[in-house]
């Protein structure tokens, strides 16, 4: 019991301080005081409330999930294969290694025009951005874990004359399942976080939608609502993340 209250005890304090700095920091935000009150956690907090009570809230937030979901899925697709080949092709590792690299330090908002330009508005677009965020952190995890193997595993599957397929599905993928599912957390992660300016790409759903929108309409109060539930949906799926990887590689989530 006192270990329990130990561990959520701390937690509890960092937002109890963090709710101390928001209320100063809300009450020095602007001259006008009305703007000063609409930023304050009790504003925020009893709009959230209320939002919570409303259908088409719980839209923008299903929204935003479905994007995630449909960019994780792509990135998975896209970012497993090339971190194979990565990993286990020397040549290809050379020709791809600088330009991944590259790329991966481009901002995903940076593509906005180009993706706007070839998907137009809406859903494409803003999946096509999620999607190259998230895409490096599983092709670098992957492509780490073929080159952590033991080497004496893939010689072994080479002596029984296992066939490429055999080789990938019996022993480099049950190897490097840690790492991959580690960037898949860290790709929901970056994914996460560029959800928000990328829904204010010409849509007319989503959670930033609703913060542009939020802005737009001076419901400052709903803005900041809107702010705590980005952080609060983004720590539930990080953790929700981390428990799977736990116990999927037989490890504590406190480990990962």
């Amino acid at each position: 019991m006192k270990a329990w209250l130990t561990r959520l005890g701390w937690p509890l304090l960092g937002f109890a301080g963090a709710g101390v700095l928001w209320q100063v920091g809300a009450g020095h935000l602007s001259d006008v005081e009305a703007i000063n009150q609409a930023f304050s956690p009790q504003a925020g907090l009893s709009t959230l409330v209320a939002l919570l009570g409303e259908a088409s809230f719980w839209g923008h937030i299903g929204t935003s999930l479905q994007r995630i979901g449909m960019a994780l899925a792509g990135a998975l697709l896209i970012g497993l294969p090339l971190g194979l080949l990565s990993g286990l092709s020397p040549r290809f590792a050379r020709i791809t290694g600088t330009l991944f690299q590259f790329l991966r330090m481009v901002s995903p908002l940076s593509w906005m025009p180009l993706a706007v330009m070839a998907l137009g508005l809406g859903n494409g677009a803003v999946v096509f951005l999620l999607v190259f965020a998230g895409v490096w952190p599983i092709v670098l995890n992957t492509a780490a874990g073929v080159a952590a193997l033991d080497r004496h595993w893939l010689q072994l599957a080479a002596s029984l004359s296992a066939t490429r397929w055999e080789l990938i599905s019996r022993v480099v993928l049950p190897g490097i399942l840690a790492h991959v599912l580690t960037g898949f957390r860290l790709a929901l992660g970056v994914a996460w976080i560029v959800l928000v300016p990328a829904e204010m790409l010409g849509v007319s759903s989503g959670l930033g939608y609703f913060i542009l929108d939020a802005r737009d309409r001076l419901a400052y109060q709903e803005l900041t609502a809107a702010i705590v539930v980005i952080g609060a949906l983004g720590f539930a799926l990080d953790t929700l993340a981390r428990t799977l990887i736990g116990r999927w590689t037989h490890a504590g989530p406190a480990q990962q």
